[in-house]
């Protein structure tokens, strides 16, 4: 994820809390859906799309912010 913006992303991550939960967010859903993905945690399909659609909502709001971090340290 951001492979692109890893010096932004580390930033980020050490220095803006809002980023930091969102970030932390993700990677918990992440985790929920390939444990789901690979029948570890049953779930249903109805389920399973809330949770993607979730963790791409906080992948939006990340981008977001790396686009305005990108922005004002031009």
């Amino acid at each position: 994820m951001f492979e692109y913006d890893r010096e932004i992303v580390t930033s980020l991550l050490n220095n803006d809390d809002a980023f930091r939960r969102l970030y932390m967010k993700h990677e918990e859903l992440k985790n929920q859906v390939d444990e789901i993905n690979h029948g570890f945690t049953p779930a249903d399909d109805k389920q399973l799309g809330f949770l993607k659609k979730e963790k791409l909502l906080l992948k939006d709001r990340m981008a977001t912010i790396i686009a305005d971090y990108r922005q004002s340290h031009a």
